[in-house]
C-alpha cells in the first residue's frame, strides 16, 4: 500500500495497493471519493502533478500514475476522467517503475536565472529495465 498527500489540497490523499487501481481519499472524513481505472497491470507509482487543467483557482487537479502496462496516465481528480495516456513501450517485459515531476527555473542568456517565477517541469520516469527517461 502506497499513499501520498496532494500538496496544494491538503485534505486529499491518493493511494495504490499494487493493483491496477488508483484511489483518491478525503482524509477529513476518511472516505474514498474517487477511483481511477484504466491500467491493465500493476500500478507502481503515483505522483501529484504540478499541472493545472482548466482550473481558475490555480490548484492542481491532476495526478499521474505509472504502471507495468507501459503507460503513464494523467487523471483529473475533479471529473474522475483520464486526461492523457502515454504508452512508453511495446515491450511486455518492461514497464513504468517510478515517476517524479521536477521543476526547473528557466534560464536566459549567459545561464542567468529569470527574475520571475518562470519554471518548466520535466517528468522523469524509470522503467523496469532501469532506464531513466525525461519527458518534457
Amino acid at each position: 500500500f502506497e499513499y501520498g498527500i496532494l500538496k496544494q489540497q491538503n485534505n486529499l490523499m491518493y493511494s495504490k495497493d499494487m493493483k491496477i487501481i488508483v484511489r483518491l481519499w478525503d482524509i477529513r472524513c476518511g472516505k474514498q471519493i474517487q477511483v481511477f481505472n484504466g491500467h491493465t497491470s500493476t500500478v507502481c507509482s503515483v505522483e501529484y502533478s504540478p499541472f493545472v487543467v482548466k482550473n481558475s483557482t490555480g490548484n492542481s487537479n491532476v495526478i499521474c500514475s505509472g504502471s507495468l502496462d507501459n503507460t503513464i496516465r494523467f487523471w483529473d481528480i475533479r471529473s474522475n476522467k483520464e486526461e492523457l495516456c502515454i504508452k512508453i513501450s511495446d515491450d511486455d517485459e518492461d514497464g513504468i517503475n517510478y515517476l517524479k515531476f521536477v521543476p526547473f527555473r528557466k534560464k536566459v542568456n549567459n545561464n542567468k536565472q529569470k527574475q520571475n517565477d518562470d519554471y518548466c517541469i520535466h517528468l522523469y520516469y524509470c522503467s523496469v529495465k532501469s532506464q531513466i527517461c525525461v519527458w518534457g
